[in-house]
């Protein structure tokens, strides 16, 4: 039987959009089942202490768990990996910060292509590092500490949670802008590395604020500056680092990613949810005592500060011939 030509199209449209609608009506339900959020650290830190409120808040909204799940190793590139691997519908998602992107040019060789196989959700929050002395280290601020340690070269011991750890590959950009020499100390993680500056065994950190910010308000670490190219509302009386090396800038920021190819519609129902979660006061409250401030995006914006974060850090890693362990 021949089919008339307007009912043959009318049929072949229809053909044509079933796929979209069928995307359109599992977007609507997600989710039907428990959604893991994958962070790359232990418990503690800030990654998770920034995933566990916005897996709380998406747990209320949309009815469904959503669950932490520390996978650390490897410097986050585990974690990483099992999302990059993970099916592509939304029911595996990564935390998602500098590490990540710092990563894609400290290690020769990863299982995966980070930029190309994460795709981006939406941002959390954005926080300074800190840029913090023992007490008992004799300058007041960044112009002091500049001038000290350029008379006293090679001196200055500066701690980290790690090699290649954002505040060991902050405090590599400082060195060069600024043209001094300090010893970089790598630690174990940050905990460790705070406790020595604390005993005063090295006398400087770029420590996340949310690490430093409560021996900064009991006067047990004096901070110089914030490395955000504007001041923290958390330290307002604090200089930024900019204000005394013109350009500088430095942030420690968060945010959500899932598996390339998960479906459109489920990532601007994420991005959505977020964005309102970062619109709730007590998020808000949440996130100032943490150190920072809500970082709404859109998925677009987001992948465009991974990619530009990406480039950034890959040029002080390649200058400074920084290498993963």
């Amino acid at each position: 039987m021949k089919i008339p030509r307007r009912q043959f199209l009318h049929l072949a449209a229809g053909a044509t959009a079933l796929p979209a609608v069928s995307r359109f009506a599992w977007a609507q339900t997600y989710p039907t089942r428990p959604v893991r959020i994958m962070v790359g650290f232990p418990p503690g830190g800030s990654y998770d202490t920034l995933a566990r409120p916005m897996g709380q808040w998406l747990s209320e909204r949309l009815r469904r768990p959503f669950i932490i799940e520390n996978r650390s190793g490897a410097g986050s590139n585990l974690a990483t990996e099992a999302v990059a691997r993970a099916a592509a519908d939304g029911y595996t998602l990564l935390m998602i910060g500098p590490t990540q992107v710092m990563n894609i040019t400290l290690y020769d060789k990863l299982n995966f292509d980070f930029l190309r196989d994460i795709v981006p959700v939406g941002g959390i929050a954005l926080a300074p590092l800190t840029t913090v002395v023992n007490p008992s280290f004799a300058v007041r601020a960044v112009p002091e500490f500049i001038a000290y340690a350029k008379a006293n070269p090679g001196r200055i011991n500066m701690a980290s949670s790690g090699n290649g750890a954002i505040n060991h590959i902050v405090g590599e950009l400082f060195k060069m802008v600024t043209g001094i020499d300090m010893i970089h100390v790598p630690y174990r993680g940050g905990a460790p590395a705070l406790t020595d500056l604390l005993g005063g065994q090295v006398q400087i950190m770029f420590a996340t604020i949310a690490s430093s910010i409560e021996y900064i308000r009991s006067g047990k670490l004096r901070v110089l500056a914030v490395t955000t190219a504007r001041r923290s509302e958390a330290l307002p009386d604090v200089p930024t680092v900019a204000e005394t090396v013109p350009g500088f800038e430095a942030n420690d920021w968060n945010g959500i990613g899932a598996t390339k190819g998960t479906p459109p519609e489920i990532i601007e129902k994420l991005n959505t949810e977020i964005n309102a979660a970062l619109a709730d006061t007590k998020m808000q409250e949440r996130l100032a005592m943490l150190g920072g401030v809500p970082m709404p995006t859109t998925p677009a914006a987001f992948g465009k500060l991974m990619a530009n974060e990406a480039e950034k850090w890959g040029k002080v890693i390649r200058a400074a011939d920084i290498k993963a362990e």
